[in-house]
């Protein structure tokens, strides 16, 4: 167990990968504290241990007393929707770079760990990937006694999240929407596993710096064509994948950009989204974390699928 002496602030914590992070934190006997913004802060929960400190990534003040006797920092907090570069700056890069500044001027602060994306290994195809790598560049002005890590995951799920659990629900029904060739292949990671990987990384006495991918131990990824194969055995049916024309998925994107130019909206799938979902190989190799911390990703895909939509239906059930 960490001692209590140790305290760890962590950003995004009312958001799908930081509230894991924050509840792993509270059983492990860290002490935690968190930035929420005030809209927010009664519409979470959070342990009773946790210390609550009101404001944004915008308002140095209140990251100088969030900050102020913590002596790691988990960033966590980061923006994926939106119809200007200059939404996705704001978080994923200028508040790193804030967020930098500041804890290099706190002596007991002497590690950074930033949540960052598989997006930022290719900058060019998108305003978010390149706000992710934007942050990543921003940690290496940190001074020497800031250990900076960064960690690169794939796509996130489990019990909670927003972004495949669509796609899931859709399998347990029976159908999947393909939007992308056959041929492409991309990396997956449980959610569990990720905040594991973070405690491990936390919890070492001379910890790695530098930029890490993370996966669940899948080597090359997967085809939808493997995920349509394990969602079949793991739901015990026939589930028919229905291809989704480009063309649809694009004038979508291009009303969405339309919508988004005249009220406020902050859209998830846009032409620079799509260009994304198009890219054709987003596999990470985290052979490099492993090795520097012994760290092994417990969940594959088809228990986390189980435990993904199971999760989910509690939570329907429990609202």
């Amino acid at each position: 167990m960490a001692s209590l002496k140790r305290k760890v602030a962590v950003t995004g914590a009312t958001g799908f990968i930081g509230a894991g992070i924050v509840r792993q934190l509270v059983l492990d006997g860290y002490t935690v504290r968190i930035l929420v913004r005030p809209e927010s802060m009664k519409k979470a929960a959070f342990p009773g241990r946790v210390e609550i400190i009101p404001g944004d990534l915008q308002n140095p003040a209140s990251l100088n007393e969030f900050l102020t006797g913590a002596d790691t920092l988990v960033h966590c907090a980061g923006v994926v929707r939106g119809a200007t570069q200059a939404t996705f700056e704001r978080i994923n890069s200028e508040a790193v770079r804030q967020l930098v500044t500041i804890a290099s001027q706190k002596q007991d602060l002497h590690r950074f760990l930033l949540i960052s994306s598989l997006a930022a290994s290719q900058p060019h195809l998108s305003p978010y990937a390149a706000s992710k790598r934007g942050g990543e560049l921003a940690m290496d002005t940190a001074p020497s006694h800031l250990t900076c890590l960064a960690l690169r995951p794939p796509a996130v799920y489990g019990p909670g999240d927003k972004e495949l659990s669509p796609l899931f629900k859709a399998m347990a029904r029976g159908f999947a929407p393909r939007w992308a060739p056959a041929e492409n292949r991309f990396s997956l990671i449980f959610v569990t596993d990720l905040v594991s990987a973070v405690i491990r990384w936390l919890a070492s006495p001379v910890p790695v710096s530098g930029i890490y991918e993370l996966h669940d131990g899948h080597d090359g990824g997967y085809s939808m064509d493997e995920i349509n194969a394990i969602a079949e055995s793991v739901l015990k049916r026939r589930i028919r994948q229905v291809r989704v024309p480009a063309y649809l998925l694009d004038g979508i994107a291009m009303m969405n950009m339309a919508l988004a130019s005249v009220i406020p909206f902050q859209p998830m799938l846009t032409p620079w989204k799509l260009r994304e979902l198009r890219y054709p190989r987003w596999v990470c190799d985290n052979s490099a974390f492993a090795g520097a911390t012994a760290w092994e990703p417990e969940i594959s895909f088809s228990a986390g699928l189980s435990l993904a939509l199971a999760g989910d239906a509690q939570k329907h059930l429990a609202q």
